[in-house]
């Protein structure tokens, strides 16, 4: 399938369950905590994608503006937040995006999220920016995999979906990646260019005719959380870190691990929040 007409599929993402029903329970309150709400979606790549579609949108703010979780919460009512959760579908069986694990998805994109929000600070980046961009970067696998089920199942008996060497190998069979498809959806949400720029291009950050920092940060956060998924060890970290990306931004490896997630061993549906 080519890009533009995966595109031009309408693309339902499935949300975390425990997400949907904490948000639920939080809204109905008569004054929601607003710290709370912030955790919560940071928590979900579909809420969060939904949530800043909508802050996007023309009755709230103008066109291209609205990159950040707090950003879009400052603009949205109660009741449109309820209206917004309420509506959402369900990631509850595997069967959900054939081919994905749903749990692992979560999981690594709320880590990858930290992650880019950690090195961002080193960099004196928009963190803000870059957990976004962190929390939707693979929002494209899902997309890929629910529109083109046959051939991701051929993909995955290569390479996982969280494999290293992903990108790569969708752009030799597709034509294009996971990243592509991440950042058209981001530009369909009326995200911010510098966020849509960045998910384009972090599989590849010297690919973009201008460098964009942004993406630079998200390439370290996602090889470091797809390494953790690989269970890699101090000799494959050590080989497979993208140490051209790291001079770029002044990082070398082990400034990129010292910016761990506190505990990966907690799961996004048992309450690890931002």
């Amino acid at each position: 399938m080519e890009l533009n007409a995966l595109l031009a599929q309408p693309i339902t993402l499935p949300s975390l369950p425990r997400a949907v029903a904490l948000l639920m329970n939080e809204l109905s309150a008569v004054e929601p905590n607003l710290r709370r709400l912030n955790q919560l979606f940071g928590t979900d790549p579909a809420l969060a994608a939904r949530l800043l579609e909508e802050a996007n949108t023309p009755p709230f703010a103008a066109q291209r503006q609205i990159g950040g979780i707090p950003e879009a919460l400052a603009l949205l009512g109660v009741a449109q937040l309820r209206a917004l959760v309420a509506s959402a579908p369900l990631g509850t069986t595997s069967r959900s995006v054939p081919g994905m694990n749903l749990q692992h998805f979560w999981r690594y994109s709320l880590h990858t999220a930290k992650v880019a929000r950690a090195l961002a600070g080193l960099v004196h980046h928009n963190q803000i920016a870059a957990y976004t961009a962190g929390l939707l970067h693979g929002v494209g696998e899902l997309a890929m995999h629910l529109a083109d089920a046959g051939r991701m199942q051929t993909l995955n008996s290569l390479v996982g979906p969280l494999d290293l060497r992903r990108a790569r190998l969708e752009q030799h069979l597709c034509g294009y990646c996971y990243a592509h498809v991440s950042a058209g959806l981001a530009w369909r949400w009326q995200l911010p260019e510098t966020v849509v720029d960045a998910l384009r291009h972090h599989h590849a950050p010297f690919d973009n005719d201008v460098y964009e920092p942004l993406a630079g940060v998200l390439h370290l956060a996602a090889w470091r959380a797809r390494a953790r998924e690989a269970g890699l060890d101090a000799r494959e970290l050590a080989g497979s870190f993208p140490g051209e990306v790291g001079i770029a931004l002044g990082l070398d490896i082990d400034m990129v691990l010292q910016q761990d997630p506190i505990d990966w061993k907690v799961r996004p549906d048992a309450g690890d929040y931002v």
